[in-house]
């Protein structure tokens, strides 16, 4: 932050108020705990994590939008002003972002996941949180502290008029943007070819849950599960086969359990002793379990086929026959599988539910269908980007040395979700704010490709130092010695990279320069374009605002 502001003070203000948005919401979600239940405490790394990534990107929008006022004006209109000015344009921009993430983590609440329902309560209520302080207490503060926030090198900057972030940046970015706006088709398809490179690896997912094979051996619980494993090693990952039945069939469904051990013996699928096993019954006899141990991990593939022949074949086979009696095969194997599964079941649903936020939140943010459907196709574009790059790494061992984790052969059955449901917020988040300073241009009478330009080099910027920050915190989470957590680390940062380079730099550009017009539909003639004054600057977005559609 005090490279992007340069200024000891306004690095500062972004931190601290990430970090109260964070407390706020971790004493908020303590009571969202009466109401709705709390997966031990899961949800807090996520708050954390998505706090100070909002929470910092907010406050940045406001600082970043209040001193390109005060500079654009050369130091002429008060500090106060300059504040409102951000207020009104990076202000909504921020409601809108907020509302997108927030909509974007409700569809986690599909799932029907006490974890995921877990996380959707704690990161809704940060983002929130993390929106009202930048719309109530980053103003006000930012009013009181006045230039101060500037430091000595941005108060010089405002007396010189210079443009905020250097002549040099928007040089940079309008030269990048050159053959861009050049040649947008060629420019599109090199973008679109770089997309899918990165996200055909997605077709050769596998996922897992995350258990004892997953954890590393510093957790001090998992030494001690390998020494009793060591020791006793029935007592390690087992099928477990339940059986209920009426009091005239129980002996016969004790019987078929014996039976269903027996057929075991000798198979390369289940543990040498499991052919010995001998159920275990209620007083009544009416209920009883069978464990039958398997030499495999929870995630290998040999425990997946040995609780497929359970379940398909030797339950059906045996006790299955028993008039009178329902069966079950539960432990970790099947817990992981039937996990999995559920999962594989309600993604969809999230996914349809996400987009159909996303296109609601950017179509009454920019009253265009064609950008609403090009803002979920870019969302959707980053996400299996993300997804292709953690099938890569997580699936093979190249990056195992470089990462500090051991391959486990899938990614978290967890990961890929989570991930999709904070990308798209984060990704809407960027899409929003360059959108909006796109369209600023517009209204003052800029032609669709001029507009781009002056847009994408007026918020470079802030998206580039946006990104820089999120991808530290995101890889901050590569320390923690967990690989889901790492799994997490990885999507999200490659995505934050790839979103801010790829497709707001490339893709999105050239498409809007394809499209022209029709970018924004109706809402191109909703305020008519205003001159220029000969020998003056363009009017201030401000002073367009009141023919911007009302919204309720």
């Amino acid at each position: 932050m005090f490279f992007v502001f340069g200024a000891v003070l306004a690095a500062g203000i972004p931190v601290l108020l990430a970090l109260f948005a964070f407390a706020g919401a971790v004493g908020l979600y303590g009571l969202a705990s009466w109401i709705t239940p709390d997966a031990g405490g899961a949800a807090l790394s996520v708050i954390f994590m998505l706090g100070m990534a909002v929470g910092v990107d907010y406050s940045l929008f406001y600082l970043k939008r209040a001193r390109e006022e005060r500079e654009r004006t050369g130091g002429t209109i008060s500090h106060a002003a300059a504040v409102e000015l951000a207020a009104a344009t990076s202000g909504r921009a921020v409601v809108d972002s907020g509302l997108a993430v927030a909509l974007a983590l409700g569809g986690l609440y599909l799932m029907d996941d006490v974890i995921f329902s877990s996380i959707a309560t704690g990161a809704i209520l940060v983002t929130l949180v993390a929106v009202a302080g930048s719309r109530t207490v980053l103003p006000a503060l930012l009013a009181k502290l006045g230039d101060r926030t500037d430091g000595r090198r941005g108060r010089r900057r405002a007396a010189l008029g210079r443009p905020a972030g250097g002549a040099e940046h928007s040089r940079m970015w309008s030269a990048l943007l050159r053959p861009v706006m050049r040649r947008p088709l060629v420019t599109l398809l090199a973008g679109l070819t770089a997309t899918a490179a990165l996200a055909l690896p997605t077709l050769g997912m596998k996922l897992g849950t995350e258990g004892k094979d997953t954890f590393p051996d510093s957790v001090a619980a998992m030494a001690a599960y390998d020494r009793l494993t060591a020791a006793y090693p029935a007592e390690g990952i087992a099928h477990l086969v339940l059986v209920r039945s009426d009091a005239a069939h129980a002996d016969e469904a004790q019987a078929a359990l014996r039976r269903l051990a027996e057929r075991t013996r000798g198979d390369a699928l289940f543990a040498q002793d499991a052919g010995g096993a001998r159920p275990r019954t209620s007083a009544d006899g009416r209920a009883a379990i069978l464990a039958l141990p398997v030499p495999y991990g929870e995630n290998d593939e040999a425990a997946g086929r040995s609780l497929a022949l359970l379940r398909d074949e030797l339950v059906p086979a045996t006790v299955g026959k028993v008039a009178g009696t329902q069966t079950a095969v539960s432990g970790e194997i099947a817990y992981g599988a039937d996990y999995a599964a559920h999962q594989e079941q309600r993604l969809p649903w999230v996914i349809l539910f996400v987009s159909l936020a996303t296109l609601a939140i950017m179509y009454t943010a920019f009253r265009s269908i064609v950008m609403a459907v090009l803002s979920v196709l870019l969302n959707l574009a980053a996400v299996l980007v993300s997804w292709g790059v953690l099938t890569l790494v997580f699936q093979g061992t190249w990056a195992e040395g470089l990462l500090g984790f051991e391959s486990t052969g899938f990614v978290g059955s967890r990961t890929p979700l989570l991930v999709f449901a904070i990308l798209v917020g984060l990704s809407t988040d960027y899409q929003i704010f360059v959108v909006s300073r796109i369209r600023e241009a517009v209204r003052r009478g800029a032609p669709t490709r001029e507009a781009v330009v002056d847009g994408i080099t007026g918020s470079a910027s802030v998206v580039t130092s946006a990104a820089v920050i999120m991808v530290s915190v995101f890889a901050s989470f590569l320390f923690i010695d967990r690989i889901e957590r790492k799994q997490i680390a990885v999507g999200l940062t490659v995505a934050v990279l790839f979103d801010a380079i790829v497709l707001r730099a490339l893709i999105l550009p050239s498409a809007m320069a394809l499209l022209g017009d029709r970018c924004w539909g109706r809402d191109r003639t909703a305020a008519p374009a205003r001159a220029t004054p000969p020998g003056g600057e363009p009017p201030h977005p401000l002073t367009v605002a009141p023919a911007l559609p009302r919204r309720g």
